[in-house]
């Protein structure tokens, strides 16, 4: 399933701030991350509907991805 691209866009712009904050990462870095990752291929070919999962478990994702410790709450 696809979202819509403008709900789309403002969704990357949360998972990245989120991104951002939790790495320490410029905001231009932590896009530059997002949009080579390969949990933004599979947003944004809608694969298994991850655009459906939280903004929270998309920017820890993120962070497995590349490798930074998730911090337990």
């Amino acid at each position: 399933m696809q979202a819509n691209p403008i709900l789309l866009q403002k969704k990357y712009a949360r998972i990245v701030k989120l991104f951002a904050e939790r790495t320490g990462l410029s905001y231009e870095e932590a896009l530059g991350k997002f949009y080579d990752s390969q949990t933004y291929d599979l947003i944004s070919n809608g694969v298994a509907d991850m655009h459906c999962f939280s903004d929270e478990y998309l920017a820890d994702e993120l962070l497995i991805e590349y490798g930074y410790k998730i911090e337990s709450e």
